[in-house]
């Protein structure tokens, strides 16, 4: 069985259906290759796991046609507080607190949990005439025939002029592509869960440096808050095989008493921290976007905002290569994706780095000089609202479908 559209998407995760629906928005045809069956990626059980949207990356699901659905399910960052210190002790008198007030622009961004958007987009994906679905399948082979890139998978032939990898830190369409890859391990592991609190959160959002990583408290709907506990491998390891009674009591020297009585509403999960990053965003009619071209550290929340905004980057260049006649596989063309993206990811992974190597450790000098620049910061308003536009993903060059404009 042979299928011919103009992308082929590896990869049907947030990144790799979001691009899809971009791509489809402007007439483009697209075949989304997925290992997971869609009834798994559609269950509508809470598992714990949300997602930290940037304002401008849901100005791109307005675009594409989900927002409206998301929405009422969705709860606003109304505030970011930002703060140091040691689990226990509470935090440093040097912070920075963030107000969407400020901003003007609305809420600096929104919650939303995995279950909710991938729902969204799968209904999406299945209503849209433009896109083919194939699920669940997996690739076993790439290959570049003149004009075309063909992936096999499943047995099934998929032939487009460009492959657009969204397959993950490990991603088979890179090393197939021969596109090499840098990893450094951070020596850190992520606990996340959701957390049900007595007290209402008020949509603000925490973020508590402590030496063994970042603790981010993020507002869920109802009286919830999504947490990722960054901690040193081995502790995290016990924590995350503790019940659920026993890891609250953990949580709770860093998290405080500031919501009140806490317990565990939802499944929890671990995942190792490390960066690695794509010697090369695009290949032989192969693209990469999302983590599948830089996996970075979460200490920020803007893995899956730089994944769409790569998604963005890539669709409106596609687009504009068809309208103007172009072969959208030339190396020329995926090259303007390149150029377009590559200063801003290295920025990003580059600054999750520092700020991780800064903030993730108990010496005396840096936990100074981290402090007075919080206290800076909070204490210029210039400085404040740069922080908050760039939290919010209003700064650079941004794509048409970040700007809530259609391709």
């Amino acid at each position: 069985m042979s299928i011919k559209s103009d992308i082929a998407i590896v990869g049907g995760g947030l990144n790799g259906t979001g691009l899809a629906l971009a791509l489809a928005s402007s007439g483009l045809t697209v075949t989304l290759i997925d290992a997971h069956a869609p009834d798994a990626r559609r269950d509508a059980e809470f598992d714990g796991r949300s997602y930290a949207l940037a304002l401008a990356s849901t100005r791109m699901l307005d675009a594409i046609g989900v927002w409206d659905v998301l929405a009422p399910d969705a709860q606003p960052m109304l505030e970011i507080k930002v703060t140091d210190g040691r689990a226990g002790e509470g935090p440093s008198p040097f912070w920075m607190h963030f107000d969407h007030a400020e901003l003007g622009e609305g809420p600096m961004g929104y919650m939303v949990e995995d279950r909710h958007l991938r729902r969204a987009y799968l209904d999406a994906v299945a209503a849209h005439e433009g896109i083919t679905h194939i699920a669940p399948a997996l690739v076993t082979e790439q290959r570049v025939d003149g004009p075309w890139a063909t992936v096999l998978a499943d047995g099934q032939e998929v032939q487009a002029r460009v492959i657009v990898g969204c397959d993950g830190r490990k991603s088979g369409v890179a090393e197939r592509a021969g596109i090499k890859r840098s990893f450094k391990d951070y020596g850190q592991t992520a606990l996340v869960a959701a957390i049900g609190h007595e007290k209402p959160h008020g949509g603000v959002a925490h973020q508590f440096f402590m030496p063994a990583g970042p603790l981010a408290i993020l507002p869920l709907t109802g009286n919830r808050s999504a947490i990722v506990w960054a901690e040193e491998t081995e502790r995290a390891e016990a924590l995350a095989a503790l019940d659920d009674d026993a890891f609250i009591a953990a949580l709770r020297p860093a998290f405080g008493d500031f919501l009140g009585a806490l317990h565990v509403a939802g499944a929890r999960f671990s995942y190792p921290l490390n960066l690695t990053e794509a010697e090369s965003l695009v290949g032989e009619r192969v693209a990469l976007v999302g983590d599948a071209a830089h996996g970075i550290h979460p200490i920020a929340g803007q893995g899956l905002n730089q994944g769409l905004r790569d998604a963005a980057a890539l669709a409106e260049v596609l687009t504009d290569a068809m309208r103007r006649g172009e072969d959208i596989g030339a190396p020329d063309v995926l090259e303007r994706y390149a150029a377009w993206r590559r200063f801003d990811a290295t920025l990003l992974a580059r600054a999750t780095d520092s700020f991780n190597t800064l903030f993730s450790n108990d010496n005396s000098t840096l936990r100074a000089v981290r402090d007075i620049g919080l206290g800076i910061v909070n204490a210029t308003p210039a400085l404040r609202r740069g922080f908050m536009r760039e939290a919010a993903g209003l700064t650079g060059d941004l794509p048409k479908l970040l700007k809530g404009m259609p391709l």
